[in-house]
């Protein structure tokens, strides 16, 4: 299978949705790593670069949002929901305005930029904001469907994208559906794994160990944290007394707590949460990190495996 950055894959894809004149794209002075100058490349008249100053883009981005167009606002994710929170909240999600907030480099495979850069409490920042939709891809295929849900959502959206090019996970066949989990790990039910993001591989290659073991193991991709599928979390939390969640992201506040949070009032069970243990990062290379902090295959296995006993 090929390798793709989700980032790769957003630039790609906003620029052959860039046909709808409705589209503006605007970024923070970082078009070249957002992969927003594949539009520019092709829609000139419909990119603005905005300059470092992330707040003032959110602002413009709201009121060319109120004339009707649909606006895309890029930076990385540490720089779009931390500086630019204030005008993300008046600004954006209280008027409910159409902008969709396209994030990249999230997560600890930022790597060598270091804790600076790596935002591991974006997802918690912004699905708690009313009217947001929260999207964060595994792959190339699913971040093309992703931009397209944003381009369809009247409303706000977050769409968390990374910088490391990931193993195409899916095809050009893959039918996603909107809001609704998929499982793609299926060996049996002695723990489920609900994961997002780049940990969705990372979380099939744990299930794959295991299974070598004998223990048997489902993956769900959890792509939509908001709306979140409340009903393939419970289902599948029925078949089994072992919960567990993965993310590339604290574990206070992001996936594992929305999945918590859906269990403690549908269906009351332990769940073990695997992600960045309320730390921050730290500078390296995405595979030494992943180690360190026990987010990679066969770190997320053991952790299962000794749970287990």
């Amino acid at each position: 299978m090929g390798k793709t950055a989700t980032r790769d894959a957003y630039g790609k894809a906003l620029a052959e949705f860039g046909k709808d004149e409705r589209i503006v794209v605007l970024d923070a002075d970082l078009s070249k790593s957002t992969k927003t100058a594949v539009f520019k490349d092709a829609w000139p008249d419909r990119h603005f670069n905005m300059g470092i100053a992330e707040g003032n883009m959110m602002a413009v981005a709201a009121g060319l949002a109120s004339t009707g167009k649909i606006v895309f606002a890029s930076s990385f994710a540490v720089f779009a929901t931390s500086r630019a929170y204030e005008q993300i909240r008046n600004s954006i999600c209280y008027p409910n305005a159409n902008v969709k907030i396209c994030a990249t480099h999230s997560g600890i495979t930022v790597g060598e930029d270091g804790a600076s850069h790596q935002s591991i409490e974006d997802i918690s920042i912004m699905r708690t904001l009313p009217n947001m939709t929260v999207l964060c891809p595994s792959d190339g295929y699913e971040t093309k469907f992703c931009v397209k849900t944003a381009l369809e959502t009247d409303g706000p959206v977050y769409l968390r994208l990374g910088r490391l090019a990931v193993e195409d996970f899916y095809d050009e066949n893959t039918v996603f559906e909107k809001g609704k989990g998929k499982v793609v790990r299926d060996y049996g039910n002695d723990a489920v794994i609900f994961a997002t993001g780049y940990m969705v591989q990372q979380s099939a290659a744990a299930a794959d160990i295991l299974l070598g073991e004998g223990i048997g193991v489902k993956v769900v991709d959890i792509f939509s944290i908001k709306p979140i599928d409340k009903e393939i979390i419970v289902k599948n939390a029925e078949k089994t007394n072992f919960v567990v969640t993965c993310e590339e992201h604290s574990i206070i506040g992001g996936l594992g707590s929305a999945v918590c949070e859906v269990l403690s009032e549908e269906r009351p069970t332990k769940v073990l949460r695997i992600g960045m243990n309320d730390t921050f990062g730290k500078s390296g290379t995405p595979d030494a990190l992943l180690k360190l902090f026990g987010l990679d295959g066969s770190s997320v296995a053991e952790k299962i495996r000794k749970a287990l006993k």
